[in-house]
């Protein structure tokens, strides 16, 4: 781990920093927490036929920001006549090597807590309360693994910026009220491959992360293709910071990682999105040797105000 990142399941801020600063608390609190240990991502389509308003001032109102995250997604935006500065649709990537699927939703809530029962029950009255307006399309149940490891014995988000270097990564700023702690949120499903994982050596599983599996640490003679050398956020220009909240799920047979990102713009994680799957120079990232995502969207999270999630940017 390199000097001045948070280890990825403690918060993102020194407790002196946590005490100091104002401007986080202008942020759905999710986004700097602590990984829980259940989770649950509920994605939802628009229904057309209806004005989504009220559906959305309740949202509003039932998501602390905490236990409930809510993102929204552009069709919303644009169906209310508005516009929000740097949303957009999660890309679609022509030349990507693999191709990276898109399927951008209207509506993303992402429900936290210590109990799956109670995070289950969450959502079915989150959806009672935005019908008929938002239909459920998807929902995938997440949880931590060990010390907030991939399901490959891997850390995830070790390089996650803290304090100053967290907010300037994850929330947009100085773009006036209803936008400033805001963050846009890039989610994806990833779906591994085990038995291909489970036939490489351990120097090669390490290779593909460019970390030591047990250690954590990196490895110094990484080969080019290994994924922290393809997403080194310093090594952008400019860099590429953002704050990672991901965490593995498992359905059945199948298990992987719901990758989420928080950032003050989409432009951090598609820079590395594109280096990852050969734009820069050809070379893809050997993570894709044994996953590859099933899923992609893009949503803004509104900032909070007085304990209420803000939709003044909405109209």
């Amino acid at each position: 781990m390199k000097s001045g990142a948070a280890r990825p399941g403690t918060l993102a801020f020194s407790p002196n920093f946590l005490n100091e600063s104002s401007r986080i608390m202008t942020a759905q609190a999710a986004i700097f927490d602590l990984i829980p240990d259940h989770a649950r991502h509920l994605f939802f389509e628009l229904n057309s036929a209806v004005d989504p308003r009220d559906a959305l001032q309740a949202l509003a109102i039932a998501c602390d920001g905490r236990s409930a995250v809510l993102g929204i997604g552009q069709s919303v935006i644009q169906a209310l006549g508005g516009e929000i500065a740097g949303l957009r649709a999660f890309p679609l990537l022509p030349d990507a090597q693999p191709a990276i699927p898109v399927t951008q939703q209207a509506l993303w809530l992402w429900l936290r807590g210590d109990e799956p029962g109670d995070l289950l029950l969450h959502g079915h009255a989150l959806q009672a309360l935005i019908a008929p307006a938002f239909k459920l399309t998807q929902a995938v149940v997440s949880f931590r693994h060990q010390d907030c490891r991939d399901l490959t014995g891997y850390e995830d988000g070790t390089e996650n910026p803290k304090d100053e270097a967290a907010i300037e990564a994850a929330l947009a700023q100085g773009l006036g009220a209803g936008i400033d702690g805001s963050s846009f949120a890039a989610v994806q499903q990833w779906l591994h491959d085990f038995p291909v994982f489970d036939a490489m050596s351990r120097r090669e599983q390490n290779n593909c992360f460019g970390r030591d599996q047990e250690s954590n640490e990196e490895l110094d003679d990484a080969p080019k293709s290994a994924h922290v050398k393809r997403t080194a956020q310093e090594d952008f220009e400019p860099e590429a910071f953002v704050v990672r909240r991901s965490m593995p799920w498992v359905e059945g047979a199948d298990a992987g990682l719901v990758f989420l990102a928080f950032g003050k713009s989409f432009d951090a994680f598609e820079a590395q999105l594109r280096r990852m799957t050969g734009h820069d120079d050809g070379i893809t990232d050997a993570l894709f040797r044994f996953t590859r995502p099933l899923t992609g969207g893009y949503y803004w999270c509104p900032p909070v105000v007085d304990g209420v999630i803000d939709l003044t940017a909405l109209g």
